[in-house]
């Protein structure tokens, strides 16, 4: 018997993308700022930058640069799935521009500054035949630091 793909939903909707394909990277939900191009993690109504209200919705990522990060000791809140002891929290470069704060998939010692990463999809917890995901970011490459 083959696995069947179960449902998926986010955690708080209005963040990232949950595509229709399980093998498809997630994006971020922000903003984009008509008048002078620059993106924005959340979203924003007016541009941080040039106080433009001519803002627009875009999907940013889902790839960046690990900018720094910290391993966290405590089981990731929200969580019940109890083998998780600990999880890594990461601040990303996004190549749109924002730098955003997110978890990490990984081991501490997979990750180094400057190292490229791409986002994925973790489920947190099951509501009925809905898995109930978050968006972290892992490395790009198969095995992490060298």
């Amino acid at each position: 018997m083959g696995d069947t793909a179960r449902k998926r939903r986010p955690v708080k909707s209005g963040y990232f993308t949950v595509p229709a394909d399980p093998a498809e990277a997630p994006k971020l939900l922000g903003t984009r700022c008509d008048d002078c191009g620059e993106y924005f993690f959340p979203k924003r109504a007016v541009c941080a930058k040039c106080l433009s209200e001519n803002t627009a919705e875009a999907e940013i990522g889902p790839s960046g640069t690990l900018y720094s990060y910290t391993f966290v000791h405590f089981p990731l809140f929200g969580s019940t799935k109890m083998e998780h002891v600990g999880y890594g929290v990461g601040q990303v470069d996004l190549p749109e521009g924002p730098r955003v704060q997110t978890p990490l998939a990984g081991k501490q010692e997979d990750f180094r500054v400057g190292m490229p990463l791409v986002a994925e999809l973790e489920p947190i917890r099951e509501d009925g035949d809905t898995d109930v995901v978050i968006l972290r970011f892992r490395p790009a490459e198969a095995g992490g630091a060298r």
